[in-house]
């Protein structure tokens, strides 16, 4: 059974998304000091990804035209399985490589099937309403939170309101040059 990782970009007051579902608090810099670098290092065992439809829409017009000597990350996004859990799109294409599969219906009942037939971890990157489904039903295993030295004033968190106390557990960290933070947790109290 694999692990369900919900990795972000957060400023510092806790924000993963601006006002119009875009990322306008992460800062040009959010590479500076080498945090791509420990990225792909942490991404080893990631068996596949999963995206939101809007999340996909936003990566699949950028990755696939990126190669990793231009951008890391793109090493480990475009060769991974990614999923797309979405009840409206028909496909998912990644430019020329292998597409994503689409996932339809239930998006918790799906996340939990891919989990299942995994053995490593299982990402789940951005997709802020598919996170908050996955915080309240307590399938989230772990929690990565690149922090980046802005404010982004009261817009959109990642947990659903209501969601009460979760105890994490601290079991990596790590500060840059540039100000940022990568904070990796276990959720210790499942539901």
């Amino acid at each position: 059974m694999g692990r369900l990782i919900v990795d972000l970009i957060v400023s510092a007051d806790g924000c993963a998304q601006d006002a119009d579902g875009g990322m306008d608090h992460v800062p040009p810099t959010v590479d500076a000091g080498g945090c791509d670098v420990d990225t792909v290092a942490r991404w080893t065992d990631v068996d596949a990804i999963i995206l939101g439809a809007n999340t996909y829409r936003l990566f699949a017009g950028h990755w696939p035209k990126v190669t990793p000597e231009q951008d890391l990350l793109a090493g480990i996004i475009n060769p991974r399985p990614k999923h797309v859990v979405s009840s409206r799109l028909e496909e998912a294409p990644w430019g020329s490589l292998a597409p994503a599969r689409v996932e339809s219906g239930d998006g918790v009942a799906s996340v939990r099937r891919i989990k299942e037939h995994s053995s490593g971890e299982v990402v789940v990157w951005g997709s802020l309403s598919l996170v908050s489904s996955l915080f309240e039903a307590g399938e989230v295993d772990g929690l990565r939170l690149r922090i980046v030295p802005t404010l982004a004033g009261g817009r959109r968190s990642f947990t659903p309101h209501g969601l009460g106390v979760r105890d994490l557990e601290l079991v990596h960290s790590r500060s840059y040059s540039a100000g940022q933070q990568i904070l990796e947790y276990r959720i210790s109290d499942h539901t």
